[in-house]
């Protein structure tokens, strides 16, 4: 199946507050959360694919997630003239104000 750009969709505040806690229950005192800025998105969108695929790495231990463009015929974007974006700000420390997502 081809990706067409409508990937992925909205869920309400209740089902995110049970991923998370489930989550954060599961993995206590662990990074919650990434923060990718905006020009790496708007970059990696730029390559003229069909979205963003995220991948789970990690580094000494430490959960990272790594975003690269992905084709409508679901290949990631890699090679000469594509980007993988890493090193996206964790939380905590970056978590911002306490809400039903992180605490």
């Amino acid at each position: 199946m081809a990706f067409d750009g409508n990937e992925g969709s909205p869920i309400t505040e209740a089902r995110a507050t049970e991923l998370t806690k489930n989550y954060r229950e599961a993995n206590p005192g662990q990074v919650q959360s990434y923060f990718f800025g905006r020009k790496i998105i708007e970059t990696l969108l730029a390559q003229g694919g069909m979205g963003i695929r995220i991948y789970y790495g990690l580094d000494n231990g430490v959960p990272q997630l790594l975003a690269v463009g992905a084709e409508a015929n679901e290949n990631d974007q890699l090679g000469d003239g594509f980007i993988i974006a890493d090193e996206a700000s964790c939380g905590p420390p970056h978590s911002g104000q306490a809400n039903f997502l992180n605490s």
